[in-house]
């Protein structure tokens, strides 16, 4: 008897890539199922300009809409990038059902043509515009080129770089504009997965640019009472990016951190060892605090709370709340 799998995932090359990737374990796993892959233009694809804030965070522009549908029973499952998936909350009658093998997480720098990181190195106060949307990586470029500017920059992967290469500005939330960008910090994971991995001219090291919880990771959201689906979707689940998914979002919970807030965690496993590092940074970069320990792999969740309990006891709270916004 086949078996029918509705996945609901966003529009972008990305995303599709990603959905159609878990449509291939899927199938692979069990060869009675049949996949019907559910496009959704969410709140954050059709509001490229503002800032994710305005819209709730990542949650509420990429996630929330997909949810609905699955809550609903449209859907069986949603595919989501691990980070856009808000730690500091309850996500009741859903579950993670299964995580892909995580992609390699790190940060990337990509350069308009003709430039090199030296030129990013040497600029000194010239105004060289580095493009993020992402409030951590904007506090460590800071931290990392305290003479360049940080603009807000957004857009799928593919668009973002198309406007660096014309030299195009980037509207801003209200009106005006902003740019052109001379460089964007990307997550080095999304631009292999968009075929643009040969535009990488740098990448930064976890010591210079922790990654976000969760990036690197694909999860697979359904129902918590649907166990047909949520048996299919163990079928695909890789248990070293699952246990590495719980601990990073578990150091998230116990901040109780928000979309504005430049939190970082990041853990790799060794054997039956996982070693998890989190750090907390002001806007600016000039407030930094990081926290690291090890433990067993298969208690992920206990480790990513010693780790959040640590950087409360060095302030990350007050660091996080100064963040919120007014």
């Amino acid at each position: 008897m086949t078996i029918r799998v509705r996945i609901g995932t966003r529009k972008s090359v990305m995303a599709l890539a990603q959905t159609e990737e878990i449509a291939r374990r899927l199938i692979a796993a069990s060869p009675d199922v049949e996949v019907e892959i559910v496009k959704f233009e969410t709140t954050g694809d059709q509001d490229q300009t503002s800032k994710l804030l305005q819209h709730g965070g990542k949650g509420g522009a990429f996630v929330a809409e997909i949810r609905a549908a699955v809550r609903s029973g449209d859907l069986h499952a949603a595919m989501h990038s691990l980070k856009d998936m808000p730690g500091n909350e309850d996500t009741p009658g859903l579950v993670i059902g299964a995580t892909l093998s995580r992609d390699p997480a790190g940060d990337a720098l990509v350069l308009r043509p003709g430039l090199s990181i030296d030129d990013v190195r040497r600029s000194q106060g010239k105004g060289f515009k580095i493009g993020t949307n992402a409030v951590r990586r904007g506090a460590y470029a800071r931290r990392l080129f305290p003479h360049i500017e940080v603009i807000h920059y957004r857009g799928a992967a593919d668009t973002r770089v198309r406007k660096l290469d014309h030299l195009e500005m980037q509207r801003l939330p209200g009106g005006g504009e902003v740019g052109p960008a001379d460089a964007l910090i990307m997550a080095r994971s999304g631009l292999e997965r968009v075929g643009l991995a040969g535009r990488i001219a740098y990448e930064f090291s976890d010591q210079e640019m922790l990654p976000a919880a969760g990036q690197g990771i694909v999860a697979v959201e359904c129902a918590a009472g649907d166990w047909q689906t949520r048996r299919l979707l163990a079928g695909i689940d890789d248990l070293a990016a699952h246990r590495s998914a719980d601990a990073e979002r578990e150091v998230l919970w116990v901040l109780n951190g928000h979309c504005n807030s430049p939190i970082a965690a990041f853990s790799t496993i060794e054997g039956t060892q996982m070693t998890l590092t989190a750090s907390v940074l002001d806007e600016s970069g000039g407030l930094f605090i990081e926290a690291s320990r090890s433990g067993p792999a298969d208690r992920p969740r206990e480790l990513g709370r010693a780790v959040g309990l640590e950087l409360l006891d060095k302030g990350a709270a007050k660091i996080i709340e100064r963040s919120r916004p007014g």
